[in-house]
């Protein structure tokens, strides 16, 4: 842990001279109001979509802004970055139209269509290194490869002029909506964002109150505001993988210490079930770091009934691979999916049983194995269980305890869990 002593506040002459840099280059995304989100909430729910901007998230704004402010002799050798997939199509885009060879490093576990979008948008400008499994490791390899070759190392979150790029999202909230905005929430990884729209709401809407919000498996600003120094964490979470860093930025620690009001954590099935809500209801697509704003809404369901609300919906670079895991991890949130050991009895047609017997008319089974070969319908299997509705299980559970199938069940032992799903 260290205690920060950096003084930097993004100005506002800093930030909209990024936004004229910007001009041309990135998209001004739509502030949109979402009736099905307004409804539920009692609310006027407003998303800015940066989803929709031309790399499918706001990093370009960052990305652009650092490298473009660079001199010529700091980049004839190249420059290079680490990025969990965002800021590696941001950089991938500003190398491009500024003619300037990137190397880019990005986690071996990067889903393949953030790597495939990192070569369409940097084309023969940049080279992309596989390294580590983590953002945090990438960060060590790309450090490395900046002080061996001499280049500038682009920080996707913890520069000066990336968080004054970033806070040109602000800048355009505002000159989008015309009235009084009463809660803002954004997604917080790095803090970038957080950091410099909250900079530029505390500046020209003092009275907005700005909720951070990161994921319950990755919870490194929470930490570092509740221990009021930054701080890294040991484990982390990669699932919602554009937000999950073990350490936020120094600056940007000590700037949202400033600007947020509350900073909130959100389970990555919530986070889950939130895409799949945008998904079906909103013919939304967007990435786990870009549903945390909205999935935060339900914790602050109370506070902003009648209030005006902005969220940033801050990418949508989604693996389609991903979509069962997804799914899996929402049912499991939602209490619609169960694992059990199930024991069955040594009697005849016992499996028979199971299914029209314990099973309620909605139940799905969706997953079976047997834990030995040579059991067929007597023996120990493992049993994954769809229900229609969470009220069901007390007696989906009831049944199987009354007639001797349980064994165990699987939802409360997280590390047999993770081999299922």
């Amino acid at each position: 842990m260290t205690t920060l002593k950096s003084t930097y506040f993004p100005s506002l002459a800093n930030v909209q001279t990024a936004a004229n840099k910007l001009r041309g280059i990135v998209q001004q995304t739509p502030l949109v109001e979402n009736l099905n989100l307004s409804n539920n909430f009692g609310a006027n729910i407003l998303l800015k979509r940066e989803d929709l901007q031309i790399i499918r998230s706001y990093k370009i704004r960052g990305a652009y802004n650092k490298i473009s402010s660079l001199p010529a002799s700091l980049t004839g050798n190249g420059i290079v970055c680490a990025s969990a997939g965002n800021h590696a199509q941001g950089v991938a885009y500003a190398c491009e139209k500024l003619r300037i060879r990137g190397t880019i490093v990005m986690p071996a576990p990067t889903p393949r269509q953030k790597i495939e979008q990192v070569k369409m948008f940097g084309k023969s400008n940049v080279e992309i290194v596989l390294s580590g499994d983590t953002f945090d490791d990438a960060k060590q390899t790309a450090i490395s490869m900046g002080i061996s070759k001499k280049i500038p190392f682009i920080h996707p979150f913890d520069d000066e002029k990336v968080i004054e790029g970033q806070a040109t999202v602000g800048l355009e909230i505002l000159d989008q909506w015309q009235g009084e905005i009463d809660y803002l929430f954004a997604p917080v990884g790095g803090g970038g964002l957080s950091a410099g729209v909250g900079a530029v709401f505390k500046a020209l809407s003092p009275q907005t109150r700005i909720i951070g919000v990161e994921p319950q498996g990755a919870p490194s600003m929470s930490l570092s505001l509740e221990n009021n120094c930054n701080t890294t964490l040991e484990e982390i979470d990669k699932f919602v993988d554009g937000a999950a860093v073990k350490r936020v930025g120094e600056l940007n620690f000590r700037i949202c210490q400033d600007v947020l009001h509350d900073m909130l954590t959100i389970g990555e099935g919530r986070v889950c079930e939130t895409i799949l809500d945008l998904y079906n209801s909103e013919a939304i697509v967007v990435e786990p770091a870009g549903a945390l704003a909205i999935a935060a809404l339900s914790e602050y369901a109370d506070q902003i009934k009648g209030k005006t609300v902005a969220c940033i919906v801050s990418g949508s670079n989604n693996d389609i691979t991903r979509t069962e895991e997804i799914k899996e991890r929402a049912l499991l949130y939602g209490g619609l999916k169960h694992y059990f050991i199930v024991r069955f009895p040594q009697r005849a047609g016992a499996l028979k049983e199971f299914v029209a017997e314990v099973l309620g008319p909605d139940d799905d089974i969706t997953h079976f194995e047997y834990t030995k070969k040579n059991s067929r319908e007597k023996g120990t299997a493992v049993v994954g269980i769809e229900l229609k509705s969470k009220a069901d299980f007390p007696v989906l559970l009831k049944k199987m305890k009354e007639r001797n199938f349980y064994g165990d069940y699987i939802n409360d032992s997280p590390d047999l869990l993770n081999l299922l799903i």
